[in-house]
């Protein structure tokens, strides 16, 4: 099935950054696969001037999860990614819903990218 993210593409997981727990803001986060070729998440961001962020799976080295009280009340949170993506370093998905189902998900995605791409990040002692 073709998409906005190309031939034969699926959409995992999708959501908006939400105000006061609402999705009523023109931020939209993607995590996209191509089944043998790539997993991606995507930050589109704008309405009038759209701008398009995008890191692969498998540069993710660190996820961070952040709730504070008022996220917490509202049931949603912060997840931060760091990758070693030259363009996007640090990517943050503000105010999703469910931050922890969707912090396991993508932990896994990333692992299941790892090991298509033969990919291992080590760790410095």
């Amino acid at each position: 099935m073709s998409n906005k993210y190309g031939e034969n593409s699926n959409v995992i997981w999708t959501d908006k950054k939400r105000i006061l727990g609402m999705p009523i803001s023109f931020t939209r986060y993607s995590l996209v696969e191509k089944p043998g070729d790539w997993s991606k998440i995507f930050i589109k961001s704008g309405i009038l001037s759209t701008t398009i962020e995008e890191v692969n799976l498998y540069r993710i080295y660190d996820i961070k999860i952040h709730q504070s009280l008022g996220q917490k009340i509202f049931g949603v949170g912060t997840i931060t990614l760091c990758s070693n993506d030259i363009t996007t370093p640090v990517m943050e998905l503000w105010n999703i819903k469910k931050p922890y189902e969707i912090r396991n998900l993508l932990a896994q995605k990333i692992e299941e990218a790892r090991d298509e791409k033969g990919v291992r990040i080590g760790e410095v002692y």
